[in-house]
């Protein structure tokens, strides 16, 4: 058997004729499988990490979320904000973690629930629910960099040693912010994990003084409980009514359950056992269970705590915009408490991992992206490239922080939205997945939990709209444009490479023996004497064939029209003494394309292929071509060989009759 590459990359231009392409470009066919970063797929020989020190990476973003968590549950439950954590910490803990771990072990190479979904839905179908999937990710990621960086801006403003000049300027802090995120991408993102484990430690250890001290406080001056308790039984009739509020309202706070996703998409990071193999990596996963849980353990106690302390210790209206603690209850409590220099320490390490988040956030992207429009062809081949994408997302990211005028709050429900809709995807997958293995039980609980989120994002929407409308508009983005380069680059040869078995390769050997090879382009129909004998005798009458020559039948059958870029094997068959090249591929002209081209380098002669005209309209077959794969094969397989070979005299000649 033997192969050979066709799509081949045009040849880069000279880095001294246009340095500043060479740079934005940098590395590009490598980019297909691997993105620098903390979700990049790593190179063979890296070994991995360890669990924890992952967990610090993918914590950057989870844990950062106490940065503005507690603020945003006191003003969406009010007096029932540690109730409505209580169901928070429930959904996350027998919720969103048994799901994850299941993700993990079903998708254990950083693919995510997406992928797992993806196998669910053949054709189109299948394409466009990841696009829309795509879409809500991308809400998520973005809205993660866009609010955590409005959130550290907030910090800055309120710390009580800003400069004056500091004080409304929350936008063009949050923009430099974002600019600086994307300068670390642009340059290179190096050693992440080492950084995040340094900011995580830190800034936990710090919440760790800050609640501590709270807890100190609650305990010395237990008139505070009392106080809450009096007010929370002053608007609720019965604590069963507080229940009921805290079940309705906790769809709100759904932002504590952030960093699940990015938790899987750190996988390939997760250093596994010596005996790990790539179907079957057992270490990692365990590695990364074991992340997971322990992530999922430590934010339950943070949020709690943090939630019953920012309740019984900071007044009401504090919370509210304007307020001294909106956006930032623990940093408030920091300094009441703990004076100004740890407050602004505080501050510091506040800002450093709400920035970080958004470097999580964004490396998912570059994971996501690479990962499937370009395979679908719904991305130029540049998206496999890290600084162009780098530059769109931060683009991106500047119109979502204007819009939103650099708002914590205004992003919450957007935010939410993405959150929600990737972990119900996760538990619908993970129900699938359990009933694909028999599992029973397992099915009925995960299909319970896809249940419960389904009712989450549906009162998150009804009360927030604004998150599904910012969500629409990414899927409508994605959608075009994806369609758009779909389009764009149905002509091109769209085959990894082509491979020819052992009779195939006998076939054309022994026919390149008489001359240049003469192929004729056969739909498969009844495959019988009289077919094959038909159809070479009208096509040697019609498109005036030689006599005398030999032939060679092509038959390609298009495996899913909807798949873009295939790996092409070319089978060989003798039929009632007919040679015959059998074939599979996303559409029938680029497959006939890459296999005439692949002809011509393997006898050194440039092949001719002869076909028939189709009857129809015209754009009725390139809509069936774009869709189906098929249409009016001739004029299409003709302008896939002019693009894919600029040199006319080595362009394999097609004729019709």
């Amino acid at each position: 058997m033997t192969t050979t590459q066709v799509d081949k990359a045009p040849e880069p231009e000279p880095a001294a004729a246009r340095p500043w392409r060479a740079w934005l470009l940098e590395g590009l066919s490598e980019q297909s499988a691997r993105h620098p970063g903390p979700h990049g797929t790593p190179p063979a020989e890296h070994k991995g990490h360890r669990w924890w020190r992952v967990m610090c990476l993918t914590g950057v973003d989870y844990f950062s979320t106490l940065g503005y968590q507690p603020g945003i549950a006191a003003l969406a439950a009010g007096t029932l904000s540690p109730l409505a954590t209580l169901v928070l910490i429930a959904l996350t803990l027998l919720g969103a973690l048994p799901v994850y771990r299941r993700v993990a072990a079903e998708s254990p190479h950083g693919e995510g629930s997406i992928a797992m979904l993806e196998r669910l839905l053949p054709w189109w179908a299948g394409k466009l629910f990841v696009l829309v999937l795509l879409g809500f990710a991308a809400t998520d990621f973005m809205i993660t960099i866009t609010l955590s960086a409005a959130d550290a801006s907030a910090h800055a403003v309120e710390n009580p040693f800003a400069p004056s000049w500091m004080h409304g300027s929350n936008m063009w802090i949050t923009l430099v912010l974002i600019a600086a995120l994307g300068a670390v991408f642009l340059k290179g993102f190096r050693e992440a994990i080492d950084v995040a484990v340094v900011l995580v430690s830190v800034y936990l250890v710090l919440n760790v003084i800050v609640l501590a001290t709270a807890v100190w406080k609650v305990a010395a001056e237990p008139v505070v409980v009392d106080d809450w308790w009096h007010a929370a039984t002053a608007e609720h009739s019965s604590p069963l009514a507080m229940i009921g509020v805290a079940l309705l309202v906790f769809p709100r706070l759904a932002l504590g359950m952030s960093g699940f996703e990015t938790g899987v998409a750190v996988m390939p990071q997760v250093r596994g056992d010596a005996g790990d193999t790539y179907a079957k990596p057992a270490g990692r996963i365990r590695g990364t269970r074991r992340l997971l849980t322990t992530a999922a353990l430590m934010m339950s106690g943070f949020l709690l705590v943090s939630s019953l302390a920012t309740t019984f210790l900071i007044p009401a209206k504090e919370f509210g915009k304007g307020g001294e603690a909106n956006g930032r209850a623990l940093a408030y409590l920091a300094h009441q408490y703990l004076g100004e220099a740890f407050g602004t320490v505080y501050d510091v390490s506040t800002i450093a991992i709400l920035w970080f988040a958004g470097a999580s956030a964004l490396a998912g992207l570059l994971n996501l992206v690479p990962r499937y429009l370009p395979r679908y062809g719904m991305a130029p081949e540049w998206t496999r490239a890290v600084r162009p994408l780098v530059l769109l997302f931060m683009a991106t990211a500047f119109t979502v922080t204007v819009l939103f005028d650099a708002d914590v709050d205004a992003q919450g429900g957007a935010y939410a939205t993405g959150v929600l809709v990737l972990m119900l995807s996760a538990s619908f997958a993970a129900t699938i997945a359990a009933h694909h293995r028999h599992h029973r039980a397992a099915a009925a609980g995960f299909g319970f939990i896809t249940l419960v989120f389904a009712y989450t994002l549906v009162t998150n929407v009804i009360e927030r709209p604004d998150g599904l409308k910012i969500a629409s508009l990414f899927i409508v983005g994605i959608l075009l444009t994806s369609l758009a380069s779909r389009i764009h680059r149905a002509f091109e040869l769209r085959a990894a490479d082509v491979t020819f078995d052992d009779t195939a390769a006998r076939l054309i050997d022994d026919a390149a023996g008489s001359g240049p090879l003469r192929v004729i382009a056969n739909e498969p129909d009844e495959r019988d004497a009289d077919e094959y004998r038909t159809k070479e005798y009208t096509q040697r009458e019609e498109t005036h064939i030689p006599s005398g020559g030999p032939v060679l039948f092509l038959e390609v059958t298009v495996r899913d029209s909807s798949d873009f870029a295939t790996e092409v094997t070319v089978t060989g068959e003798e039929r009632y003494g007919v040679r015959i090249l059998r074939v599979q591929g996303a559409g029938v002209p680029n497959t006939i394309a890459a296999v005439l081209l692949q002809l011509r380098d393997r006898t050194g002669h440039v092949p001719h292929a002869y076909f028939n005209w189709t009857e129809g309209h015209p754009l009725s077959h390139l809509l069936r071509f774009l869709v189906f794969g098929d249409g009016e094969v001739a004029p299409v397989a003709r302008e896939v060989l002019r693009r894919a070979e600029p040199d006319p005299t080595r362009r394999p000649r097609i004729h019709v009759g």
